[in-house]
């Protein structure tokens, strides 16, 4: 059994150690508030360039662009979304397993048949010491990332997807659903499906728009925009995913430090006692042999 003075240190240690998560946990709670309202901010700029593209793509059937066009997949690129730093539960582990698992049963880890864009410095060290083909990757994101920390590497995937390096691009991240849910997504960017296009409540204001010079030139500009867009939207939900599970691990640490301190007090006051009680023994002890 630990002495009184090592378990009284324990407890001491622990304590700070609860402190510390607690910090931790308030933090988390206001960077996910931010990055929520930085969330749904983005979400009318997504609305609008949404149903812009639906007026377009949808409403002439003569005009296309390669980005709308399925084409036989013969390599696959993925954007990888994790974080810089750990202390957030499962967060980094479910995106990075669901990743390699779609490699493993998709190109059965054939590096010459995808390409990974990797977010995060966790998912870059993860996937480099493993030997995964990274073409480009970001860390040392801000936690309320503006749409220049990741310009580059959205571009450079969309690009490529245009000069037909690859076929399909898709973009794996955490979905926020709410501070208590959050998923792993594997979401199909490139080409952009019909499900993307399609919104039955906007159809009624298809009417009122008018292209200048002509569909095909708009396309062109608006849907490498578009794709560019649906990566940084992507991006603020991982955000908030982050924050949440972290905010969530801190809390459980929090409330396992109280219950190893109650633990640890309840074998410090036993021990204290036992202690006691050896000592008042030893004096009635001692006493008796002096009668």
């Amino acid at each position: 059994m630990a002495s009184i003075k090592e378990i009284k240190g324990r407890i001491g240690s622990t304590k700070k150690m609860s402190q510390i998560t607690r910090a931790m946990q308030m933090v988390a709670n206001s960077k996910l508030k931010r990055a929520e309202e930085n969330s749904k901010k983005f979400q009318p700029y997504m609305d609008k360039i949404q149903e812009a593209v639906q007026a377009i793509a949808s409403g002439d059937t003569t005009s296309s662009h390669p980005m709308l066009e399925e084409r036989p997949v013969k390599r696959t690129g993925y954007i990888v979304i994790t974080a810089d730093s750990g202390l957030a539960g499962p967060y980094n582990a479910n995106v990075l397993k669901a990743v390699t698992n779609e490699i493993k049963e998709r190109h059965n880890n054939n590096p010459d048949s995808y390409d990974l864009f990797v977010i995060g410095s966790l998912g870059l060290e993860f996937l480099e010491n493993r030997n995964y083909p990274v073409v480009n990757s970001r860390t040392g994101l801000a936690d309320q990332p503006d749409f220049s920390s990741v310009k580059e590497i959205a571009q450079q995937a969309v690009s490529s997807f245009s000069s037909e390096e690859f076929d399909e691009l898709y973009i794996v991240y955490n979905r926020f659903i709410s501070v208590l849910q959050q998923e792993v997504d594997m979401r199909k960017v490139l080409p952009l499906a019909d499900s993307d296009l399609s919104n039955q409540s906007q159809a009624s204001s298809l009417s009122t728009y008018e292209f200048e010079p002509d569909k095909e030139s708009i396309l062109e500009t608006i849907l490498p925009q578009y794709a560019e867009s649906l990566i940084y939207g992507a991006l603020l939900d991982a955000k908030a995913s982050e924050h949440s599970m972290r905010m969530t691990a801190m809390q459980a640490a929090t409330d396992n430090a109280k219950e190893l301190v109650d633990d640890l007090t309840l074998q410090y006051n036993r021990a204290r006692q036992a202690a006691i009680t050896q000592e008042i023994t030893e004096i009635v002890g001692g006493a008796a042999a002096l009668e």
